[in-house]
């Protein structure tokens, strides 16, 4: 699809707003960045400065504008501004795109929203996220939701118009988690975190209730009494670490906590398991890299799990933390049915959408919603 405007105009100037919170949005922004920027679209990232400084935006071509998560008057003013001669504002992520509504009060610029994951939140905060999602939906032009279930949501809760969109697995840049100086860098790793003569089993994710850790550490007490016991890993941050640190310790879990990892992805080629126990993202990075990097995934059946991995994965029911732990053992005495896994998660793999795919379904939705219509 053409990025320009027609009889040689100037191209088309776009505004990519992103919270900057969650690590798939921020990754696909950056790599949904390059593919337009390559393809003659002025790209401005909305965005709070550590996300720029994480993922790079600039250096993909894109100008950076520092507008926090809030959406205080500030924000949204800073927002407002930074739209002024934007042909189309794409935003991503429920807050952000809540945001971009208020930013976008009384003009008649295009909004594209993408729902990457389903909004979490209980009680009175549960029923504000719905208000937002509702005003969100019926505002934006286009919803694009990574997966089904968000795509049926975004039209129950009053979407014009909701669409399925492919969204690529971004590839990693140059020199993200090089280990040059090792020679045997998988098995140093697995020696730092105490995984030597034992199985290793990695989760990535914030330490968050919805993720799914207080379930994962349930299941792990069933693991103590295999011989060798496996030793569960956690990758990330987040306001459940005291919670569960405490827990691991209580009661003598074969966890550890990592903390945010800027090797996410040595991690997981070390390990002998990928673990996805709650229902944390529609469209789990962590999912997506396991079967890309032949690691056989355990996961809990929730929001748009089946429809990414199929049958390339130990799906179990969500919240049952007994069949988690009974799906873990399983498998790993099951060295046949893990090698299975390997080759059907590559197989899967290569169904998904390519970074060329992904920006060329949001430009032919960008074309559609700025460009003149011919007369008829």
């Amino acid at each position: 699809m053409s990025s320009h405007s027609p009889y040689g105009q100037s191209s088309l100037c776009t505004v990519q707003v992103l919270g900057g919170g969650n690590a798939g949005s921020s990754a696909h922004v950056r790599s949904l960045t390059a593919g337009l920027v390559a393809r003659g679209v002025r790209v401005t990232v909305c965005a709070p400065c550590d996300a720029d400084d994480t993922y790079d935006f600039t250096g993909a071509g894109a100008e950076h504008v520092h507008v926090p998560r809030s959406s205080d008057p500030g924000s949204v003013a800073a927002l407002r501004a930074a739209c002024t001669n934007a042909d189309l504002v794409h935003a991503h992520g429920l807050h952000a795109s809540f945001r971009a509504v208020l930013a976008l009060s009384g003009r008649r610029t295009p909004l594209v929203v993408t729902w990457h994951n389903r909004a979490h939140a209980e009680g009175a905060r549960a029923h504000l996220l719905r208000l937002l999602e509702r005003r969100v939906a019926r505002t934006a032009a286009v919803v694009l939701g990574v997966t089904s279930d968000l795509v049926d949501r975004a039209r129950r809760t009053g979407a014009r118009d909701a669409r399925l969109a492919a969204v690529a697995l971004p590839r990693r840049r140059a020199g993200e988690g090089a280990q040059e100086e090792c020679e045997q860098p998988l098995p140093k790793l697995r020696a730092e975190l105490g995984a030597i003569g034992r199985p290793l089993l990695m989760a990535v994710g914030s330490l968050d209730r919805h993720r799914g850790y207080d379930l994962l550490l349930d299941a792990s007490r069933a693991w103590r009494e295999l011989d060798p016991a496996p030793l569960v890993v956690i990758a990330g941050e987040g306001p459940q670490r005291a919670e569960l640190q405490h827990r691991i310790e209580d009661e003598e879990l074969p966890v550890r906590l990592l903390g945010l990892r800027d090797d996410v992805g040595e991690l997981l080629a070390a390990a002998d398991l990928a673990l996805l126990p709650g229902g944390g993202e529609s469209r789990s990075v962590l999912a997506q890299e396991a079967l890309h990097a032949r690691v056989p995934l355990v996961a809990a059946l929730a929001d748009g799990v089946r429809e990414l991995v199929g049958d390339a994965a130990e799906l179990v029911p969500p919240g049952d933390a007994k069949a988690f732990g009974a799906a873990v053992v399983r498998l790993l005495d099951d060295p046949e049915r893990a090698e299975r896994l390997r080759d059907m998660g590559a197989r899967q793999a290569a169904t998904w959408p390519t970074e060329d795919e992904t920006v060329a379904q949001v430009l032919s939705v960008y074309d559609e919603l700025t460009q003149p219509r011919p007369m008829i």
